[in-house]
C-alpha cells in the first residue's frame, strides 16, 4: 500500500501582472501570441468542447469567445508529489468559507490559484493564515 502523504504549510508566490481566462473553439489553433512569448506564464487546455486558453491580458486571443479578463495567479512552490493529498483542498477551501471565487490550473509540478483583482487582498489575507504568501 502506497504511503499517503498529506499537505503541510506550503508557499505561495504572486505572480506579476493581470490574466486572462478565455474561450476559444474546440478546433481553434493555438494562438500565435502564445507561441512568440518566451517566459511568458500561459496554460492551454483542449477538451472535446473548448479550447481554453489561461494568459497574461495582452497576450489574449482577440478572435476568443468570453474571455475574462482582471484575474492574478497564485502559484505553489513545487514540485508537489503525485502521491500528496488535499493540496488544493487546503488552498480551496479557506478561500470558498471566505466566499472568494476560484480558477484552479494544475501543471506537473504545481498548481496555480487564480482570483479576480477585486479579491486579491482578501485572498491573500485567507491564504495567509496557513500558507506562506509571497509577492
Amino acid at each position: 500500500m502506497n504511503e499517503v502523504k498529506t499537505i503541510e504549510m506550503r508557499t505561495l508566490r504572486l505572480l506579476e501582472g493581470r490574466f486572462a481566462i478565455c474561450r476559444l473553439g474546440p478546433d481553434a489553433p493555438l494562438p500565435d501570441a502564445l507561441l512568440r512569448a518566451k517566459g511568458a506564464v500561459y496554460s492551454v487546455t483542449r477538451t472535446p468542447g473548448e479550447l481554453s486558453v489561461v494568459c497574461l491580458e495582452d497576450l489574449a486571443p482577440t478572435d476568443a469567445g468570453p474571455c475574462e479578463r482582471g484575474w492574478r495567479m497564485l502559484l505553489l512552490e513545487g514540485p508537489i508529489p503525485f502521491e500528496a493529498v488535499g493540496v488544493l483542498a487546503a488552498m480551496v477551501g479557506p478561500l470558498a468559507a471566505a466566499q472568494v471565487p476560484v480558477f484552479a490550473l494544475s501543471t506537473f509540478d504545481t498548481d496555480a490559484l487564480m482570483v479576480r483583482e477585486r479579491d486579491l487582498e482578501r485572498a491573500l489575507s485567507t491564504l495567509g493564515r496557513t500558507h506562506r504568501v509571497l509577492p
